[in-house]
C-alpha cells in the first residue's frame, strides 16, 4: 500500500482528456436525437460457377441449400452487427428480410437485404453485414464444389429515416426497384 499515488483532481482531469479526448476511436453520441424510423437495403453478389450454380438450382448441393441457410445466415449478421463492428450501436431491429435471386446469364446469386428499425441511428451496417454473411454462408456451402468463388459489389442501395431522409445510390437501382423508389 505504500506504493500508492494520491491523484489530485486535475491529474484526473488530463487524464480523462488523454483517453476521451485524444483517443481517435469514439462511438457517435447519439443520446440527444430522437427515435425515428429507419430502413436500409443492402446488396452483394456471388460468382459460383456454372457447376455449382446447376447444383444449387437443382437442390443437389453436397452440404445441403446454400439459399435456404444463406437467408438464416442473414438474419443473424443483422442481429449481431454491433457485436462485429467496435463502434456501431446496437439497435433494437424490428424488421429484416433477404432475398437471393439467382442470375444463369453470370451463374451468380445476388443477394438483397432490407433491415427496419425505430432507432437514433441509421440501419445502413446491419443491411450491408446480412448481405455478407448471406454470400459468405453460400461461399463456404460452394467451395467444396468449387473454390475459384468470387464475391462482389456489396453496397447500400437505400437508406431512408432520420434528418437526410431518402438516400439512394447515385450507381443506380436494380431494375426491380425503379419504379418504387
Amino acid at each position: 500500500m505504500n506504493k500508492l499515488k494520491i491523484i489530485n483532481q486535475e491529474e484526473l482531469k488530463d487524464w480523462a482528456k488523454e483517453v476521451f479526448k485524444k483517443n481517435s476511436f469514439n462511438m457517435v453520441d447519439v443520446s440527444s436525437k430522437k427515435e425515428t424510423f429507419r430502413r436500409a437495403l443492402a446488396s452483394g453478389k456471388i460468382y459460383v460457377g456454372k457447376e455449382v450454380f446447376d447444383l444449387i438450382k437443382n437442390k443437389k448441393m453436397p452440404k445441403g441449400d446454400p439459399i435456404t441457410l444463406a437467408e438464416v445466415s442473414a438474419v443473424l449478421g443483422v442481429k449481431k452487427t454491433s457485436e462485429l463492428i467496435p463502434l456501431c450501436h446496437p439497435l433494437p431491429i424490428d424488421h429484416t428480410a433477404t432475398k437471393i435471386i439467382m442470375n444463369e446469364a453470370d451463374n451468380s446469386l445476388e443477394v438483397f437485404c432490407v433491415v427496419s428499425a425505430v432507432a437514433k441511428t441509421g440501419v445502413e451496417m446491419e443491411a450491408i453485414m446480412g448481405v455478407n454473411a448471406a454470400l459468405i454462408t453460400i461461399y463456404d456451402l460452394s467451395k467444396i464444389v468449387n473454390q475459384h468463388l468470387k464475391i462482389d459489389n456489396i453496397k447500400l442501395l437505400i437508406k431512408e429515416g432520420g434528418k437526410s431522409g431518402l438516400w439512394t445510390n447515385p450507381d443506380g437501382l436494380p431494375e426491380f426497384l425503379k419504379n418504387i423508389f
